[in-house]
């Protein structure tokens, strides 16, 4: 079987990162690129055949083309801390990497919980990620949030999951759509204005395509709950544009 590395990127994730090392032992390295983590994450990790390295956050387009660059070899399989390879989805990709007829990258659906709770709807599932690559065809695409790895080549899908363990609570989950907000502000700012009615009549719509459009309802309170947060995403989202643009007017 062709050599995989198994790579995380994180900071400050000492609830998260056992499990997500532990379902991808299997690999043949495990490469975590930390961003100087102040909690247990570190600690945790001497337990495990894992190289780390440290490298100062600068976004994370930039922590991960950083990580790419530690690898050892060909194959790539990338998660995130708050993410698990589930034994199907090892299975598959070994399987595929033992195989003759190769893509260049691999598009993975991915499984997301909200308070432990699998959301089937809302636009989350199946949620593919580009996460199993060759290295010498990947590039990162330069977004401060949603980045993602980029294929100039072949794609092919799998059809086991990622196991994505996204809300653990909603003081949490609160404070992570806060700071996507305003990463994503920061991105469309300079863009077009924000009116009164973008913020009135935007967020009142993507409420209705989670909710309604997209079947949340199907996942009773918990969709309820996710379209309300998509909704204040991008409430903050327009309010925070505004107030850049805003600012940069009176400058």
């Amino acid at each position: 079987m062709r050599k995989v590395s198994g790579l995380i990127i994180c900071k400050n994730e000492e609830h998260n990162i056992e499990e997500c090392v532990k379902s991808i032992l299997w690999c043949d390295e495990i490469i975590i690129a930390d961003s100087y983590s102040t909690d247990g994450t570190l600690e945790i990790l001497k337990k495990y055949p894992v190289s780390i390295y440290q490298n100062e956050w600068k976004g994370f387009s930039k922590q991960r083309e950083f990580a790419v660059s530690k690898v050892n070899h060909e194959w790539i399989f990338s998660l995130d801390a708050d993410e698990r390879c589930s034994p199907g989805l090892a299975s598959e990709i070994k399987s595929v990497l033992n195989s003759g007829n190769l893509f260049d990258g691999y598009m993975i659906p991915r499984k997301s919980f909200f308070l432990g709770k699998w959301i089937k709807h809302c636009g989350w599932y199946p949620g593919y990620q580009m996460r199993l690559f060759n290295r010498k065809n990947v590039t990162v695409t330069d977004r401060l949030v949603h980045e993602g790895y980029l294929i100039s080549g072949s794609e092919g899908k799998l059809v086991n999951d990622i196991l994505h363990y996204t809300v653990r609570s909603v003081s949490d989950y609160t404070m992570k759509i806060n700071n996507y907000s305003s990463l994503e502000a920061l991105e469309k700012a300079d863009g077009k204005k924000i009116s009164a009615a973008n913020l009135f009549f935007k967020p009142i719509l993507e409420f209705k395509k989670k909710f309604f459009f997209q079947g949340g309802y199907r996942d009773g309170i918990y969709g309820l709950m996710v379209s309300y947060f998509h909704m204040m995403t991008k409430i903050l989202t327009y309010m925070k544009i505004r107030e850049i643009q805003n600012k940069s007017g009176d400058e």
